[in-house]
C-alpha cells in the first residue's frame, strides 16, 4: 500500500495521500445526515481506485457512526 487516508474532521473531509499527490472526499454533517459532497483525483493519479478506495473508507466510517447517508456527489451515488 502505497497511500495512507486521513480523516479531518475539522474540515470535513477524508484525505488519501500518494507521494506528493492528495485526494479528498469531502462531506457536510446536517444533525444525524451526512452528505458526501465532492471527490477529487488528481488527473495523473486517476484510474487507479483511489477514488473508491477512499469512497469505501469515507462510507464504512459513516455508517460505524450511524449516520443517515446521501450523496450529492455522482461518484458517491454509485455506493449507496
Amino acid at each position: 500500500m502505497e497511500y495512507e487516508i486521513q480523516h479531518q474532521p475539522e474540515q470535513s473531509r477524508f484525505l488519501l495521500i500518494k507521494g506528493e499527490h492528495e485526494c479528498v472526499l469531502d462531506y457536510v454533517v446536517n444533525n444525524d445526515q451526512l452528505d458526501f459532497t465532492h471527490t477529487y483525483v488528481p488527473f495523473r493519479l486517476r484510474g487507479q481506485g483511489l477514488a473508491e478506495v477512499l469512497v469505501e473508507h469515507g462510507l464504512a466510517w459513516a455508517k460505524k457512526e450511524g449516520y443517515v447517508l446521501q450523496a450529492s456527489c455522482w461518484y458517491v451515488q454509485k455506493f449507496l
